[in-house]
């Protein structure tokens, strides 16, 4: 089941049971199934916290993903920063709407066995991104 949880921030206005609906779609493309995801929504003190303790990183990011995929079966946490969502959404000139949909499918991607640690993997994550992206915002997305 997939779960939205706010730690030290507010709720974001989202659609739980389409974005489910949406997800389970996008883990199906890849061959998945989705099992028990966690979405923790909250600010940038408490993602640097989490990347401090379990990453041993000194930095804000947008998105930790923690993975217990078993088989093709997707476990996970992923902990999302609304702040640092906000400050992308507004340099990519974008709405936040769409860059907090980007980031959940981002998260939901990794768990997929997806990455992004190269300048090409990356550029292959984004184009993951925006296919998954055009199947909830067809109008907004080519």
């Amino acid at each position: 089941m997939i779960q939205f949880y706010n730690d030290t921030i507010p709720m974001p206005e989202i659609r739980p049971n389409e974005v489910r609906t949406w997800l389970k779609s996008v883990a199906a493309d890849y061959g998945k199934k989705t099992g028990n995801i966690n979405y923790i929504f909250c600010g940038d003190q408490k993602i640097l916290e989490v990347n401090k303790k379990f990453l041993h990183h000194d930095y804000y990011t947008d998105v930790i993903t923690f993975d217990y995929t078993t088989g093709n079966t997707l476990n996970g946490d992923i902990f999302i920063s609304l702040d640092t969502v906000r400050t992308n959404a507004a340099q990519a000139r974008c709405s936040f709407d769409e860059e907090l949909h980007r980031i959940l499918v981002h998260g939901l991607l990794h768990l997929c066995g997806q990455n992004d640690k190269t300048p090409e993997t990356r550029s292959q994550m984004t184009i993951k991104e925006n296919l998954a992206l055009a199947k909830i915002f067809p109008s907004n997305l080519s």
